[in-house]
């Protein structure tokens, strides 16, 4: 079973939230996932990004691909982190 890193839709509309989850390849956008691992929030100024980051490396560690949208996000976050 091959593994993806990728966003699922919640909120209402024009009102986006994003779910960060790991699904298998074939399961719909806003279908079944196999673990939620954070959240995004594209609303508030600047974004909000929450992420179980053991959870992610433990995906990523297991083969799991990030879709290009999470990768980005996941950039930003680890850039957010790491203090100047």
């Amino acid at each position: 079973m091959a593994v993806k890193l990728r966003l699922t839709r919640k909120g209402t509309k024009k009102k986006p939230f994003y779910r960060i989850v790991a699904a298998d390849i074939q399961a719909p956008r806003d279908g079944k996932f196999l673990e939620a691992v954070g959240t995004y929030d594209p609303m508030q100024n600047p974004a909000v990004i929450t992420l179980k980051q053991d959870r992610v490396q433990y995906w990523l560690e297991q083969g799991a691909i990030p879709t290009t949208t999470v990768k980005s996000i996941l950039k930003k976050q680890s850039a957010q982190s790491v203090p100047a």
